[in-house]
């Protein structure tokens, strides 16, 4: 007697689960509710004749039969979504399906929005959902399709695309507060000035501004009058001349050009490779990535 075919749709919801650790949040990124992951899992054990998932009510976890059956099915099934969505849409013209990014939040040059709206203008059959986030994480264990990072932070395994020009860091300061409190002409002035800082997390120390001076790289630990995860905090703080903060060029761009902002200790500033759309390397590229992989580049070559 021929072996019933494999459950693919039950097999991929047991991944959602292993890889966010949630029936809520699987039954989120799948569109189902945590009823249906439950019982697609229910059934799942039912055929293997072993648990996979433990589960309390506060946490989820793999057995070490989930775990197993996890590692061996990780790659295959992402190869077996890209093959159907390969012969579902006819390349990159015949694209479609839902593309999910995690995007830093100061990738101005990808999320000023031009290329987003021109991207899902060319291919209507692609819905995108951009999650803005300053987390490192492993963009596939979260069911990300690409993520956009500088490339100081990109894994070793991943393929990268630039989506901007080289960057640079600045301590910008308004006009205002420059006039009361001085403008410093070393970075180590800057622990005797009113500073707006940044964190990741509340539970994080605030982010040490970065600096080099004669091919040296150094930080220094300022201690913010203000701390926030929010640039446009930061901004609008110091455009109201509540003090110095410190954030990638083209973030400050527009208000250093009309004079609201000016940049201080540019050259202790130098700049550094810039943003990357970066994506795991895989035999096969689904094509809603590669329509959006070749829109990227299309317009860097504009």
């Amino acid at each position: 007697m021929s072996a019933s075919p494999p459950d693919l749709t039950g097999l991929s919801i047991f991944l959602a689960v292993a890889e966010t650790r949630s029936f809520r949040r699987a039954g989120e990124r799948l569109g189902i509710t945590r009823s249906a992951v439950s019982q697609a899992i229910r059934r799942l054990e039912d055929r293997f004749g072993t648990a996979l998932v433990s589960r309390t009510t506060r946490s989820v976890s793999l057995t070490e039969a989930g775990e197993t059956l996890f590692r061996r099915i990780c790659g295959p099934i992402a190869e077996v979504a890209t093959a159907m969505e390969e012969v579902g849409g006819a390349g990159e013209a015949g694209a479609s399906g839902h593309l999910r990014l995690a995007v830093s939040s100061i990738a101005e040059s990808f999320l000023q929005g031009s290329l987003l709206a021109g991207f899902i203008e060319a291919h209507p059959a692609i819905t995108v959902d951009v999650t803005v986030t300053d987390e490192e994480f492993d963009l596939v264990a979260h069911g990300f399709d690409a993520g956009v990072r500088l490339g100081e932070v990109l894994e070793a395994d991943m393929i990268a695309v630039p989506v901007s020009g080289d960057q640079r860091q600045l301590v910008v300061g308004a006009p205002d507060y420059l006039r009361r409190f001085g403008t410093p002409t070393h970075p180590r002035d800057l622990t005797n000035h009113r500073c707006i800082g940044w964190r990741r997390a509340p539970d994080l120390a605030p982010y040490r501004w970065e600096f080099t001076q004669d091919g040296r790289d150094f930080d220094v630990a300022v201690t913010p009058a203000l701390t926030t995860n929010d640039m446009r905090v930061m901004i609008r703080t110091a455009l109201a001349g509540g003090g110095l903060t410190f954030g990638m060029e083209e973030t400050f761009r527009a208000h250093v050009e009309r004079g609201a902002l000016v940049p201080v200790l540019e050259a202790f500033c130098p700049s550094f490779p810039g943003f990357f759309l970066a994506f795991p390397a895989r035999r096969n590229m689904a094509p809603k990535l590669r329509a959006l992989v070749d829109h990227v580049r299309r317009q860097a070559r504009r």
